[in-house]
């Protein structure tokens, strides 16, 4: 039993206008059911776009939202392809494309729906020739937090296994297969990566769902994070949906559990 990161559901307050965004921006596989857009992330993990169960509903946080999801891709010139795909979307540039430390590439910027996106390449220069619709090789979520040390424990408590630590700096963890990478920075450090502040409060318009294998995983990853230190936030139960509960983690994000 060990908690994955299956799916990002985003609030949008115009769901139609961000999945023709994302669809422009990411070119990812759709599927669209009744109150929600489903994306996939050409198998780095899945994004949901919806306006249902408060995710688009003030209060809405003001500011940063306190995260930052991040597409790899394989060179510079597909960061910038992205990166002019989003602006011309109607995305705000935060941070133009241009290399970074330790010899990467990336720029970063804020979609319609007030997500932080940072597209980034692992190399300054380029190798190949460039895709003309690049995809992503990996799909992170970088969770802003008070303590990273302390976070750490919390989701190795609920069986994720670190994969780079660099102490109270940046932590991830292996992603599943077919999911998305979770990691780890302190929220001003993270703000500041991305081109932004650290202020803002508020609901930060997100759920993270793990799809469990059982109704009894289900039971015993709320109890493991009740534990931790995370809050119940529903109960456990039979829904139209299936078998599922929630929890926050020690700042604030919201988990779905579902089988």
């Amino acid at each position: 039993m060990a908690l994955t990161l299956d799916v990002v559901t985003l609030g949008a307050p115009d769901v139609p206008a961000a999945r023709r965004f994302y669809s422009t921006a990411l070119s990812p596989a759709v599927a669209d059911d009744d109150d929600s857009v489903n994306l996939d992330l050409h198998g780095t993990g899945r994004l949901t776009l919806s306006a249902a169960e408060g995710l688009a509903a003030e209060p809405v946080a003001a500011g940063f939202r306190g995260y930052v999801l991040t597409c790899v891709v394989n060179q510079p010139t597909e960061v910038r392809t992205l990166m002019d795909a989003a602006v011309r979307g109607g995305a705000e540039v935060l941070k133009p494309a241009k290399k970074a430390l330790f010899g990467s590439f990336s720029g970063a910027f804020r979609a319609p729906d007030g997500a932080i996106w940072k597209l980034a390449a692992a190399t300054g220069k380029d190798t190949g020739p460039a895709a003309e619709s690049p995809v992503p090789t990996e799909t992170t979520l970088i969770l802003g937090v008070a303590a990273p040390k302390a976070s750490k424990a919390f989701y190795e408590a609920l069986g994720m296994s670190v994969d780079r630590d660099y102490g109270s700096k940046y932590v991830d963890f292996h992603p599943a297969k077919a999911a998305a990478r979770l990691c780890l920075m302190e929220r001003g450090v993270l703000a500041r990566d991305a081109g932004t502040t650290r202020d803002g409060g508020g609901f930060p318009s997100m759920i993270l769902t793990h799809t469990a294998g059982s109704r009894e995983e289900v039971d015993a990853l709320l109890a493991s994070a009740a534990a931790a230190g995370g809050r119940i936030t529903v109960a456990a139960a039979q829904t139209t949906q299936g078998y599922s509960g929630s929890f926050t983690d020690p700042d604030g994000f919201w988990w779905r559990v579902t089988h």
